[in-house]
């Protein structure tokens, strides 16, 4: 009988729990014991170096029935559209968009169903990102990932993913998030078809952004993160398959029990998930529109500050109040790369073409902004209060790599038509009338 589902909140506590079945797990005012209570096997999991200053130190100490070192050899498994071969393919600098990706046509898992759409950098370097799609429509049965690259946030678009950790279980519905750090074992169950998207960051983990100016309040709050409570399964299976995700490549090996037999545990190094409808939107109430960093939910601080390896940005309902303002995003060229997608909804700035399950790519320094209708319509609009974004949820990963597109999104559901969407912006210039003219004719 599964384990009633709990959480404890927010980000990047020390937690400390244990599974009621087992009172007294957890050690009292040491880590390793010589001998731990119920017979539980001590286990530490490194999120950062021993030597990492305290405020960045990621650990947490696992009381299992059996540690996690008992398995047979590892041995490599077929990668399927899982790549981080960048140089195969030819680069392009066009703006790029994808229909919605198909769900399978046959029964496969989370991990099978992973196919790499673009990414940039080494995991053997400790440095990079990379961005999938995943479709699936099976559990994976007696088989746990467990990712040795670098941390997965995943975004469902369709379907909720039941998953089980090494530290308890959590559901994770479309318009919340979650992050599994690098590591971290864990299993996917859904029920049908499911897709969404997963941002891999190689290189550190993911932290609240600073609030600067904005004050002690604003964008996510810490207490809305969600971390499982310790929950087990003593449970011997004839096989059970454990993958490793390790160099960009799927190894596994197989064991006769089950790797969640955490009994207790207590650290701040934990899977966590976010409720996207609790984050506390800050918006333009004057004039002009403001850089699409004041929605970043989380981010993967690179070496420079202020400059990320990777941004979660989201474009939530929001009140549009501006006066005299061109409100949708500008047109624009970037230092950085920038992929959307959709959880559902119509994107403001492009209510055509760009589909729930689709996304687009904005390479470096590629141009791009409105579509010809957004444009015209936002241009000629009453600018009184909008309600804008009802019934939507676009986000975007942003980064300060130059990624490379796959073989295989090159090649898969492409709206090769992407580019027509600007082509009917007309030149509107006219060196007799100008803006300030225009204002003195409107009164």
């Amino acid at each position: 009988m599964a384990a009633e589902l709990k959480y404890m909140s927010g980000f990047d506590n020390e937690f400390a729990t244990e599974d009621p079945r087992c009172p007294g797990a957890l050690p009292e005012g040491q880590n390793n014991p010589q001998k731990c209570a119920y017979g539980l096997y001590a286990e530490q999991l490194s999120g950062s170096a021993f030597t990492a200053m305290r405020h960045e130190n990621k650990r947490t100490w696992l009381y299992r029935i059996r540690p996690s070192v008992i398995h047979k050899p590892f041995k490599k498994i077929d990668n399927g559209l899982l790549t981080h071969d960048w140089d195969t393919v030819e680069p392009n600098p066009n703006q790029l968009r994808w229909n919605p990706f198909d769900f399978p046509k046959k029964k496969q898992d989370f991990v099978e169903g992973l196919a790499t759409i673009c990414g940039a950098g080494d995991p053997k370097a400790r440095s990079g990102i990379a961005i999938y799609i995943y479709t699936c429509n099976k559990p994976m049965e007696n088989k746990c990932l467990y990712n040795s690259d670098g941390d997965f946030l995943i975004v469902p678009q369709e379907g909720t993913l039941f998953i089980t950790t090494e530290m308890g279980k959590m559901n994770v519905a479309p318009n919340e998030i979650c992050v599994i750090q690098r590591g971290i074992r864990f299993s996917i169950d859904v029920k049908g078809n499911s897709r969404g998207y997963v941002l891999e960051v190689f290189s550190d983990h993911f932290v609240l952004p600073s609030l600067g100016p904005i004050g002690a309040n604003g964008l996510a709050n810490p207490r809305d993160f969600l971390s499982p409570v310790a929950w087990y399964e003593d449970r011997e299976v004839r096989e059970y398959t454990v993958i490793s995700k390790y160099h960009g490549h799927l190894f596994s090996a197989t064991q006769g029990h089950s790797p969640f037999d955490v009994a207790a545990w207590h650290g701040n190094y934990a899977p966590y998930k976010y409720d996207l409808s609790k984050f506390m939107v800050i918006n333009c109430v004057a004039f002009d529109h403001a850089d699409p960093s004041i929605f970043t939910v989380l981010t993967c601080p690179s070496l420079k500050p202020g400059v990320a390896t990777a941004d979660f940005v989201i474009f939530p309902p929001r009140w549009s109040v501006q006066e005299n303002t061109f409100r949708p995003p500008y047109y624009h060229r970037n230092c950085m790369s920038e992929f959307m997608g959709l959880i559902y909804g119509n994107y403001e700035a492009k209510e055509d073409g760009f589909k729930p399950g689709g996304g687009s790519l904005h390479s470096m320094m590629t141009p791009h902004g409105p579509d010809y209708d957004c444009f015209e319509k936002a241009s000629n609009a009453e600018l009184g209060p909008q309600k804008i974004a009802e019934g939507t949820m676009a986000f975007m990963f942003e980064s300060s790599f130059s990624m490379a597109v796959t073989e295989w999104a090159n090649n898969t559901k492409v709206d090769s038509n992407y580019f027509q969407c600007w082509q009917p912006l007309k030149k509107h210039f006219n060196p007799k009338d100008s803006a300030k003219d225009d204002k003195e004719k409107k009164k």
